[in-house]
């Protein structure tokens, strides 16, 4: 069963400086925000559909490893050095991503490429005082068992403390609010040639201290 969709799910694009340049893209200087469906939300081992929208064009269906934060109670305004406070639960997300939707068939909003349904596989959460640091930690992602994307949080360009602070700015964060934090260099979209998910593949994912996430990928 997939678990209960979140109130929202808040995703931040080029986070990590390699991932934004092995995409041909410059590093941001404040943090691009997106959404995801809370619909897309699939669990553990639940197959990742690719459906025929996604089919039309070629494949362009990619994977994207990442941190996600969970917002344990209603944040507002929160101040960087606070920020943490607010942070019930991590846990290991993959930003499933139709690229054509992406870049091309949505009149340049991130949003439709990356909602698809099963489009946000996430593990079991584990409470924050159980995990690592959330700001220093190693994301692997391996398709059919090869490594594809291997960095670590610290890098990335807006911290998490600082995501939690400018996202609440004027705005309320409710409790159970994923935050799906960026993706380290590795995506198939990168690759020389791109590499995208096809029938059959697995995909594997795994942050120290968080956990891991496996999902199939089928034709649907």
């Amino acid at each position: 069963m997939s678990p209960t969709p979140p109130p929202a799910i808040w995703c931040v694009g080029r986070n990590y400086a390699d991932h934004a340049r092995e995409l041909g893209n410059d590093a941001p200087t404040r943090p691009m925000v997106f959404f995801k469906n809370p619909a897309s939300v699939i669990g553990h081992e639940d197959p990742i559909v690719i459906p025929p929208a996604c089919r039309e064009n070629g494949p362009e269906v990619d994977w994207e490893g990442e941190l996600a934060v969970i917002i344990g109670r209603d944040a507002r305004d929160v101040p960087a050095d606070d920020a943490l406070s607010f942070v019930s639960h991590l846990a290991v997300a993959n930003d499933v991503t139709a690229r054509w939707w992406q870049k091309q068939g949505s009149g340049g909003q991130f949003c439709r490429g990356k909602s698809f349904d099963t489009f946000c596989p996430m593990s079991p959460p584990i409470p924050l005082s159980e995990a690592g640091d959330p700001r220093d930690l190693l994301i692997e992602t391996r398709l059919n068992g090869d490594l594809v994307q291997s960095g670590r949080t610290s890098n990335m360009i807006f911290p998490v403390e600082d995501l939690v602070a400018e996202l609440s700015r004027g705005t309320t964060l409710l409790a159970g609010t994923v935050l799906l934090t960026g993706t380290p260099a590795g995506v198939g979209a990168g690759m020389d040639p791109p590499r995208f998910l096809g029938h059959g593949d697995v995909v594997e994912i795994g942050i120290e201290g968080v956990g891991r996430l496996r999902n199939p990928v089928r034709e649907g």
